[in-house]
């Protein structure tokens, strides 16, 4: 499991490791400066290879002048006012130590520098940081440059004296790609992922290295296309000898725990460890052991979401799975379906006879179920027989008008799984909120809307995206990213939303939390689509399942 931090979740581990002697400021700032180095020479090993006498330095891509020096690489070091910029002094005077010619700059007094900070920017030596130019940050010239100004504290908008000739240096093209930012690029809000400021506008950073654990804005919202490759350097805070491990959700120092009561304020990273080890079947289980699913399909011509969620319900281990089908729609469905089940149910009563059946433990309703009059009272009936169930589509944008009545039905076995549009109809406040632009104070965040939808909900809400964000009433939340090398932007196809829908829909069948079933099928969903590659269509999502079990060891 990977914890992804809140800045201030940062500041508290790092104090705590601090207060309990085993390490210094001083230290953590020049094992992150390290890694800085470390990383840019792993992201671009060119630059670390030895100059030879007479040769230029830069690549085909530098200017002339860079071509024709006398082969020192020249790096730009833009250092800000906090700690931050106390590791870009570390990584200039690293920097230099090689062999490197070296201009940093500075945005602020030197003599207000925080005290590590301070430190650094004296080794380093007279005259080597010169104070901040708009003209001459904007018009340096290097084969690396590295933004140290903010990193992750970040919570407003820069400046126009920082933003001008950063925007100057990234718009004229000369960082030439090589760009690494220290925690955060400048104008990232690190516990949202947006920017801070309209201005800052494109994917500006090609390198961004963080400390520890990464942070949420690392993989939702703006965040990732801000960042470009993440890396992560462990400065050795994984424990400290004061009879605890930090982990943010132990609670054990101040500020771990924003929400004030245990996982409120920590957020998870999906990953397959915690999440795929209660698939694999018991070889004494039967198809009765892992649950009988029921999927209700819309009516003649919108039965095709109801099978690819069927189909994504029986492949991930749902021992049966049921259509249920309008008596308009059953030739239809029919023609299309063997290993899955075809029951005819005709409406809501129709519905809770067939409930009756306790056999029937998930329900998945809303892909392709048309926005009819009967459609909110089908609903109504699923959610009074208090099974597990998944509300997806037409099941949620039926009770735009009046989203109380749907959240009084709601029940702790429930999952909703909107994607923005559907998010925006059942929320609107916290939509409205989501998309105010972040220019003052703490950027409102997806963890946040959903959070917030789900407490308001009663039951868990996958906010679904490539920053998909899942959270339950408790608090608990987690993000399965499809960023950096699980990226996936060929899952953008229609039906892939119905095919995850009927992946927790089974999970939940199995007999899995509605949390787990969620979290578990967003990241197989993400993993099906990585095992197909490009030309994916949603049908293709189910029939990877195999080879992605395989994959995983099971």
């Amino acid at each position: 499991m990977t914890e992804l931090l809140t800045a201030a979740q940062m500041r508290a581990i790092e104090q705590a490791a601090i207060a309990s002697g085993e390490v210094t400021g001083l230290e953590l700032m020049e094992r992150a400066g390290q890694g800085v180095v470390e990383a840019i020479f792993e992201e671009w090993p060119e630059l670390a290879e030895p100059v030879e006498a007479g040769r230029g330095a830069g690549p085909s891509r530098s200017p002339e002048y860079l071509e024709q020096d006398e082969g020192a690489r020249r790096a730009v070091v833009l250092c800000g006012p906090g700690n931050n910029g106390g590791d870009g002094f570390v990584v200039a005077r690293l920097l230099k130590a090689r062999g490197w010619k070296v201009e940093a700059f500075l945005y602020g007094d030197p003599d207000k520098l925080p005290p590590d900070a301070k430190v650094n920017y004296e080794r380093l030596g007279a005259g080597a940081v010169q104070p901040w130019s708009k003209t001459a940050v904007g018009n340096a010239e290097g084969h690396l440059f590295v933004d140290a100004i903010f990193g992750a504290g970040l919570s407003r908008a820069p400046d126009s004296d920082i933003l001008e000739p950063l925007t100057k240096l990234y718009t004229e093209g000369r960082t030439f790609g090589r760009m690494a930012a220290v925690d955060a690029p400048t104008g990232l809000c690190m516990n949202s992922g947006r920017a801070l400021c309209q201005e800052y506008g494109g994917n500006w950073s090609w390198l961004t290295v963080t400390f520890h654990r990464p942070r949420i804005g690392h993989f939702v919202d703006e965040g990732p296309g801000y960042c470009g490759n993440l890396r992560t350097v462990d400065i050795g805070l994984g424990g400290v000898k004061t009879g605890h491990v930090i982990r943010p959700w132990h609670g054990d120092f101040p500020g771990l725990d924003e929400g004030g009561k245990d996982g409120e304020g920590f957020v998870t990273l999906v990953d397959d460890h915690q999440r795929t080890t209660s698939l694999p079947k018991n070889r004494e289980d039967h198809k009765y052991s892992h649950g009988h699913a029921l999927v209700l399909s819309g009516g003649h011509g919108k039965t095709g979401a109801a099978r690819l969620a069927a189909r994504g319900a029986l492949r991930i281990g749902a021992g049966l799975v049921t259509v249920g089908s309008p008596r308009s729609a059953m030739f239809e469905n029919a023609a299309n379906l063997t290993a899955i089940m075809l029951q005819q149910i005709d409406g809501a009563h129709g519905v809770s006879e067939l409930l009756e059946d306790r056999r029937f433990n998930a329900v998945c309703l809303g892909p392709g179920l048309g926005r009819g009059a009967d459609t909110q009272a089908v609903v109504m009936a699923v959610l009074k027989e208090n099974r597990a169930t998944v509300l997806d589509a037409d099941a949620l944008t039926r009770f735009e008008l009046k989203p109380q009545a749907l959240f009084d039905l709601l029940h702790e076995n429930c999952v909703l799984t909107p994607h923005g549009g559907e998010f925006a109809k059942l929320f609107p406040d916290l939509a409205e909120k989501l998309n105010a632009p972040a220019t003052t104070g703490p950027a409102y965040s997806k963890v946040d809307a959903t959070r917030e939808a789900a407490k308001r909900a009663g039951c868990v809400v996958l906010f679904k995206g490539p920053d998909t964000v899942i959270a339950a009433p408790d608090g608990r939340c987690s993000v399965n990213s499809a960023h950096y090398e699980r990226s996936a932007p060929w899952l953008a196809t229609a039906g892939s939303g119905d095919v995850l829908a009927g992946f927790i829909t089974g999970l939940m069948a199995r007999g899995f939390s509605p949390m787990q079933a969620a979290e578990t099928a967003a990241y197989i969903h993400v993993e099906c689509a990585l095992e197909f590659g490009l030309g994916l269509i949603a049908e293709d999502l189910p029939e990877q399942i195999p080879a992605v079990f395989r994959k995983l060891g099971m």
